[in-house]
């Protein structure tokens, strides 16, 4: 179940870093208020994850995967430009991600 905590956690993180630009410095009602409510329920599901997970693994493994969605949304979105070094720096997240979750033995 901590993982699955841990995945939820990972869509409010991505949603709060996306929705952070969209409030425009919070002069923006509405994405302000999706904003904060994301970043409410990522840390809250994030608490619910590391009540089994190791907070080493779980809140790395939230962080860098939540980076790489930001930064693939992003591009989608915000029109970012994915240069030959953030992909380098992608496979670096996945496979630390990969290696602590082999870590954590799940």
């Amino acid at each position: 179940m901590a993982w699955i905590h841990l995945s939820v956690a990972i869509v409010f993180e991505i949603g709060f870093a996306l929705g952070t630009n969209a409030t425009r410095g919070f002069t923006r009602l509405w994405p302000s208020v999706l904003t904060l409510l994301s970043a409410a329920g990522g840390i809250f599901t994030l608490g619910l994850a590391l009540r089994t997970l190791d907070v080493s693994v779980g809140y790395t493994i939230w962080t860098g995967i939540g980076s790489i969605g930001t930064v693939i949304l992003g591009a989608l979105i915000y029109k970012e430009k994915i240069t030959p070094a953030k992909l380098v720096s992608f496979a670096a997240i996945i496979g630390g991600v990969i290696l602590l979750r082999i870590a954590a033995g799940a």
